[in-house]
C-alpha cells in the first residue's frame, strides 16, 4: 500500500532538497539563480535586449532541473537526456560569453548593463564548467558500453 500520510507536495520538496544537494542539481540551481540575477540587471539597465539570453537560458534551466530532480528522464527514453544536456549547455557557454563580453565593453555609463555582463561571464562559466562535467559523463558512458560478441 501507498503511504497515505505524506503529501505530494512533501514529496516533491523532499526530492527538490535531496537533488540540490547533488552537484548536478547544484550547479542547475545556480544556473537558475544566475541568469534571474541577469535579467534583473539587463531590465533595468538603459538597453535590455541581451535580457532575451538570460530568459531563454533559464527556461531551460529549469526545464532540465525539473526534469532531473523528478526523474523523468529514466521514464522517457525517446530523448537522449546527456546529449541535450551537454548542447544546452554549450549553447549557454557561448552566448553567455557573448553577449556579455559584448555588454561589459559597449555597457560605458550604463552600470546596470555592465553589472549584467559581469554575472554573465561568470554564469557562462559555470555554463562551461556544466559542459565539461556533461563531457566526462558522455566520455565514460562512451567506455563502459558492452562490445559486440559478433555471433
Amino acid at each position: 500500500m501507498a503511504d497515505t500520510t505524506a503529501s505530494p507536495a512533501t514529496n516533491c520538496l523532499e526530492k527538490l532538497k535531496s537533488y540540490v544537494k547533488t552537484q548536478k542539481g547544484f550547479i542547475l540551481a545556480t544556473e537558475i539563480i544566475l541568469s534571474f540575477i541577469i535579467i534583473i540587471c539587463y531590465a533595468s539597465s538603459l538597453y535590455g535586449g541581451y535580457s532575451a539570453v538570460a530568459i531563454c537560458e533559464m527556461v531551460f534551466a529549469l526545464i532540465f532541473f525539473i526534469i532531473f530532480m523528478m526523474e523523468l528522464d529514466k521514464q522517457f527514453h525517446v530523448v537522449h537526456w546527456v546529449w541535450s544536456d551537454f548542447i544546452r549547455a554549450a549553447i549557454g557557454a557561448a552566448l553567455y560569453l557573448i553577449t556579455s563580453l559584448i555588454c561589459v565593453i559597449q555597457g560605458a555609463g550604463d552600470g546596470p548593463r555592465i553589472a549584467g555582463g559581469v554575472f554573465g561571464l561568470i554564469a557562462g562559466l559555470l555554463f562551461a564548467y556544466d559542459t565539461y562535467t556533461v563531457y566526462l559523463q558522455l566520455k565514460s558512458s562512451r567506455n563502459h558500453t558492452a562490445a559486440s560478441t559478433g555471433v
